[in-house]
């Protein structure tokens, strides 16, 4: 039994050697090297430089052509259409007759004015003659009186009244007339407004009226609606709302090109002639019109355009790359880096130049700033800097 207990102390004795042998060959008979270090420090972003330089910048603005003159024709006296000689679309020319009106009440009262004007001229004569023989009578007396005893004094000084009063007859016969001839003159005038003429040169846009209606002035009877409208469309009006944030660039005489849709690809041309000066609170823009020459009549009015309107700074502007305006619910801002150190710097955007972007803000020309704006970098961020050339 003794010699048994000795067989198993040192059975064990041998197993522990064995598992020790084991454990150091597992362990390479050493320690088990140490994994490499993290490399740690301020990360390495691209930046640009801020550039200053002139804005040229070239928008597509809505316009609309309308006639440069348009005018409702109204009879300028109530009458019944008699003929109507145009229709939509007919061209005009200054004083062609459009249109004769009849009213049998105007050569009435023509006839009427005529009468008056010669009775009024009749009394004018008599007053006249009157006068002549009051006047000569008056001389007769005169002359007698220088002989003593011939003339009595008191018959002088009737003969002198009587051609006083025959001098403010005569004034007063002839204001009569020339108030006859002037009534006259005016149912004169109004018989020539039967005749309805174009104010200028121009094409029909509307025909409201035919043979017999009842028409008049735009005040009277008969006056529902214009007998026709006439425009002028060898010159019509561009007009543009230019919003108030490019007014500054907006100048008189300055040649702008547009498009129509009508003419695809082909390319018109105004220039600046009238200026609003005024904005208009509710859309914010301000109305500038273009002179557009139109003589082959190809543009019509009611056209819209796209005006290729081109837009200049009055100073140099501040750019960056469009990617360096970041964003966020409350503010807009870029990333400079300076000393090594991020900073947030507020900016207002202005117009896109190519890859560009005007930015207003505590910026300088020469400021580095991040390529690409981002609220990951921290205000205050140690950062490392590569820069690289705007658009790279």
């Amino acid at each position: 039994m003794r010699i048994e207990r000795e067989f198993v102390r040192i059975g064990v004795l041998s197993a522990g050697c064995a598992v020790l042998s084991l454990g150091a060959v597992g362990c390479g008979g050493g320690a088990a090297p140490a994994e490499k270090a993290v490399q740690t420090g301020p990360p390495t972003i691209d930046v640009v430089r801020v550039v200053e330089q002139p804005l040229n910048v070239t928008l597509s603005m809505p316009g609309q052509l309308d006639p440069y003159e348009t005018v409702a024709i109204y009879p300028k006296v109530t009458g019944f259409v008699k003929t109507i000689r145009v229709d939509r679309g007919s061209r005009v020319r200054t004083g062609e007759l459009m249109a004769d009106l009849e009213a049998p009440e105007l050569v009435a009262e023509r006839a009427e004015a005529q009468s008056k004007m010669q009775a009024a001229q009749s009394n004018l004569a008599v007053a006249r003659s009157k006068a002549d023989g009051d006047t000569s009578t008056y001389n007769k007396v005169k002359a007698a009186s220088a002989t003593p005893g011939v003339v009595a004094g008191n018959d002088l000084v009737l003969a002198e009244k009587a051609v006083e009063a025959d001098e403010s007859q005569i004034a007063a016969a002839q204001q009569t007339a020339e108030a006859a001839r002037q009534a006259l003159q005016s149912m004169s005038q109004m018989e020539e407004y039967l005749r309805v003429t174009a104010p200028f040169d121009g094409v029909v846009t509307e025909r409201n009226v035919h043979p017999g209606a009842l028409v008049g002035p735009n005040s009277g009877p008969g006056a529902t609606t214009p007998m026709v409208w006439l425009v002028r469309e060898d010159r019509l009006r561009l007009v543009v709302p230019v919003p108030e944030a490019y007014i500054a660039s907006v100048k008189g005489g300055a040649v702008m090109s547009f498009t129509v849709p009508a003419y695809p690809g082909r390319t018109f041309s105004g220039a600046v002639a009238r200026i609003a000066q005024a904005v208009d609170v509710k859309t914010r823009t301000m109305a500038v019109e273009l002179d557009v020459m139109n003589p082959d009549g190809v543009l019509v009015p009611g056209t819209f355009c796209q005006v290729r309107w081109p837009i200049h700074r009055p100073e140099p502007s501040l750019f960056v790359p469009s990617g360096s305006v970041a964003s966020t619910t409350d503010r807009t801002f870029v990333v400079r880096i300076r000393d090594g150190r991020a900073d947030w710097v507020d900016v207002k955007t202005g117009l896109a130049s190519g890859s560009l972007t005007e930015v207003f803000g505590d910026l300088q020309p020469g400021d580095t700033v991040a390529v690409r704006g981002t609220d990951e970098i921290h205000p205050g961020s140690a950062v490392r800097v590569k820069e690289v050339q705007p658009g790279g």
